[in-house]
């Protein structure tokens, strides 16, 4: 499980979701609406966490892995959304920034699930490939 290339993407695309989790925080106080975003973008986060360490554990349905690391991209993107909703609200006129660099974490994370899921994709053609000859 460990050895295989998509489980380090995995685990590199996990560090930076929780990285996201604890450190991309916006002020909860800067818009009206914020609670209602807060509690969804926690929510997702939490969901996307979970896909990827049940992935992880998918090590040998390897399709269904695919299609977990999917989902995880697609939530990712919603994350980023609603960041940029969020950073875009927010005042610019702030003693601190409440703008951080936070929102990029979701990007790496879909970078890392992008790999995993080629390297995925590669072991699945292998294995087809062997099924083939024989």
């Amino acid at each position: 499980m460990i050895q295989r290339i998509q489980t380090l993407y995995l685990l590199g695309a996990l560090a930076a979701d929780a990285g996201f989790y604890f450190v991309g925080k916006f002020d909860a106080a800067a818009t009206t609406d914020q609670w209602s975003l807060g509690a969804i973008d926690r929510t997702l986060q939490l969901i996307v966490m979970v896909l990827i360490v049940w992935a992880i554990f998918k090590f040998k349905q390897r399709l269904h892995q695919f299609v977990l690391n999917r989902l995880s991209i697609i939530l990712n993107f919603v994350l980023v959304g609603v960041f940029a909703y969020q950073s875009l609200n927010l005042p610019g006129e702030a003693s601190v920034s409440q703008k951080g660099i936070g929102v990029l974490l979701p990007i790496i994370s879909i970078v890392f699930l992008v790999l995993a899921n080629k390297a995925i994709k590669r072991d699945e053609d292998l294995v087809k490939s062997v099924d083939r000859l024989r």
